[in-house]
């Protein structure tokens, strides 16, 4: 817990697919289609000049179906019980960049680098109703968390043995702000160690 911050509110880095044309209610593909709009009028043009309101220091309304809560319980558990929810006001989050990768209209693909509190399904809405249509979220792949790379620092499934962990494990470490404290611990091994960090 003490590394909280250090994994929750540097910037992060998606890689999202939206798809125009269609609204649901949880703002993703797992969601119930509440809208569908034409999009044959959109360009990439259009779609490029749309990003740049969406840059910087704005204001964003969080998904109803979040983890954020409405007393003490997250607003996601209360929409799927049926309940009444009211959306929370708009807030300010920070979006350090946007560029479009790919426009195959249904789908566009972004690359979205921001600050904590922000969410992506928001983004990919709001960027619908700005075009005069409607979106949702397809797909998302978070790609960077303040210091940790998907590219650099992911342990894929066939490399899961205890020396590679150790190893993912040290590095990962390093690049940690301060000096946290390693110790070994003893095994039932001799000359086995382990790295625990506290």
């Amino acid at each position: 817990t003490r590394l909280t911050t250090v994994f929750l509110f540097p910037s992060q880095k998606y890689t999202a697919i939206g798809l125009l044309g269609k609204a649901t209610d949880t703002l993703d593909a797992t969601g119930r289609v509440t809208e569908e709009k034409p999009y044959d009028q959109i360009t990439k043009g259009d779609l490029e000049n749309v990003l740049q309101k969406f840059t910087g220091d704005i204001m964003q309304v969080p998904p109803l179906y979040s983890a954020l809560k409405k007393d003490g319980e997250r607003l996601s558990t209360l929409m799927k019980r049926g309940e009444a929810v009211e959306a929370k006001p708009a807030r300010p989050v920070k979006v350090y960049s946007i560029s479009l990768q790919q426009f195959q209209p249904p789908l566009f693909t972004l690359d979205v680098e921001c600050g904590g509190g922000f969410y992506v399904r928001s983004l990919v809405n709001d960027i619908g109703k700005e075009l005069s249509t409607c979106a949702t979220m397809q797909e998302l792949t978070r790609t960077k968390q303040g210091p940790f790379t998907l590219e650099e620092h992911v342990l894929y499934e066939d490399k899961w043995t205890i020396d590679e962990i150790a190893r993912s494990l040290e590095h990962c470490t390093s690049l940690l702000p301060g000096e946290p404290s390693h110790k070994k611990l003893k095994t039932e091994h001799p000359g086995e160690t382990a790295l625990s960090c506290e």
